[in-house]
């Protein structure tokens, strides 16, 4: 059984506009500015604000399961320390390592994206150079204090959602004719050809998985938590705001998209970073006679990717620091410094992280191993978060406990933990049916790699350490 290591912790600077950003941030980033056109495509503009509609309700519920057991014992290993807790070790240990390793292979990943990104201004300088520079600054944000992380996040969540709604706007005027050159549209789009629904369930399904994508890294509030000022009352808040915002901001502008190009439009096909002349952001404010347009969008799209390397360095720094603490990695890595900084877990992550981005110098598809890679692990993430809050719950009654003592309490329990687990569940299968069907073994060891290392460490740990599904009597429940 692992055992608590005693040692300096992290410091709780953490506000909840900071916590709201980092939320909100998360969400938003080239999934919306890009990857949606290309769910138009695939289901339609009915077919893909349903998708939109589904998994932004599942993720509403894992969000408010979170705050549950965030609000009641905050912590910065967040949804694996609480599988650690009200589930079992063998199910905390292979979430919280999966989890550190699907960070620490995203920021490489994310780093290489930028370097992309500036290739657009500055084609004639290797992009290794800005994605070096990406590292040092990420690693300076996190190192000086998680207040610095906080507050810089803030700030370029704040330059997305302004471009966002500058975007919603734009949309609108377009739509009823007042800007763009052209008659009102109207809802023409959805009545073309083949929409509003598009090769049917099956493209919703595969919009689920771009959906599901695009939403990625809302959980990493849950994180954050550890380090919040006032959990109790900013948890709850942050969740809130901010599942309205990003369902008001996804739906709005797939529905904007949609309206203004339709579905057959090739340029919606478009799901990639190196081609941002094709964003349906740039054709929608070049339709309106914006001149800088792809400059514009290129210089949002920046600063989405740094936003999210620098919350994924975060992210595994803390759950390295918790799987220390957790008696599950070296106890130096449970150590922080007196900023409240684990400056070991700091170090070690981005030396792992600089590690894996080097390996581009020697196969020239190491970028999209790295994506295939982590590929699922948020999903697994997710269905940590239905299954620990589901036992929580069931614990807390069990144990004679009274649903009024919670300082927050989800709403419809305990059909919120269940839809979740069974759409995350839809999503992972989804991801590749096509393998299953034509028994591509590599596509589907490719595909779901992220999930066969999940249960390589689950079963290792299990094995190891004869560990049992804890019951709901003996769950600790303690703050």
């Amino acid at each position: 059984m692992a055992k608590e290591v005693q040692m300096a912790e992290v410091k709780r600077s953490l506000q909840t506009r900071h916590l709201t950003m980092i939320a909100l941030g998360g969400s938003i980033g080239t999934g919306l500015f890009i990857a949606s056109g290309s769910a138009i495509t695939t289901a339609g503009p009915g077919g893909s604000l349903v998708a939109y509609l589904a998994m932004g309700l599942m993720v509403y519920f894992l969000m408010t399961s979170l705050a549950e057991m965030a609000t009641h014992d905050p912590l910065s290993g967040s949804f694996a320390a609480y599988a650690n807790k009200y589930v079992g070790h063998s199910l905390g240990f292979a979430m919280g390592w999966n989890y550190w390793l699907n960070c620490t292979i995203t920021v490489p990943v994310e780093a290489t994206t930028i370097g992309i990104v500036m290739n657009f201004w500055l084609p004639q300088v290797p992009s290794w150079i800005f994605g070096l520079i990406t590292f040092f600054l990420i690693f300076f944000i996190n190192f000086i204090s998680v207040r610095s992380y906080g507050e810089t996040e803030f700030w370029l969540a704040m330059v997305k959602i302004v471009s966002v709604i500058l975007f919603l706007i734009v949309g609108v005027a377009v739509i009823l004719g007042i800007m763009g050159g052209h008659q009102a549209i109207g809802l023409k789009n959805f009545t073309y050809k083949k929409a509003p629904f598009v090769n049917g369930f099956g493209g919703i399904l595969s919009v689920f998985v771009v959906a599901g994508f695009s939403f990625q890294g809302t959980e990493m509030v849950g994180i954050a938590a550890g380090e919040s000022n006032n959990p109790e009352k900013s948890i709850p808040k942050a969740i809130h705001s901010t599942f309205w915002r990003i369902i008001i901001f996804y739906i709005l502008t797939i529905f904007i998209i949609a309206c203004i190009l339709p579905y057959t439009n090739k340029n919606l096909l478009n799901a990639n970073v190196q081609d941002i002349l094709t964003s349906p952001f740039t054709l929608i404010f070049k339709r309106v006679g914006l001149a800088a347009a792809a400059s514009v969008m290129n210089a949002v799209i920046l600063v989405a990717v740094l936003s999210s390397a620098n919350s994924w360095l975060y992210g595994s720094t803390r759950m390295l620091y918790s799987q220390a603490r957790e008696g599950y990695a070296w106890k130096i890595f449970g150590k922080a410094n007196d900023r409240g900084i684990p400056i070991f877990a700091l170090m070690g992550t981005t030396f792992v992280s600089l590690i894996i981005w080097s390996t581009q110098f020697f196969d020239a598809k190491a970028y999209n191993y790295m994506i295939d890679a982590s590929g699922l692990s948020g999903f697994l993430a997710w269905l940590g978060i239905a299954i620990a809050h589901f036992r929580f719950r069931r614990a807390f009654i069990k144990q004679g406990h009274d649903l009024s003592e919670l300082k927050y309490q989800s709403k419809f329990f305990p059909f919120g933990p269940i839809f979740a687990f069974a759409l995350c569940l839809i999503v992972i299968v989804g991801q590749n049916v096509d393998a299953f069907v034509t028994f591509d073994w590599k596509s589907i060891i490719v595909t779901y790699l992220s999930i066969i290392i999940f249960l390589i460490l689950f079963f290792y740990y299990k094995i190891r350490h004869h560990t049992h599904l804890i019951n709901l009597e003996d769950i600790d429940l303690s703050n």
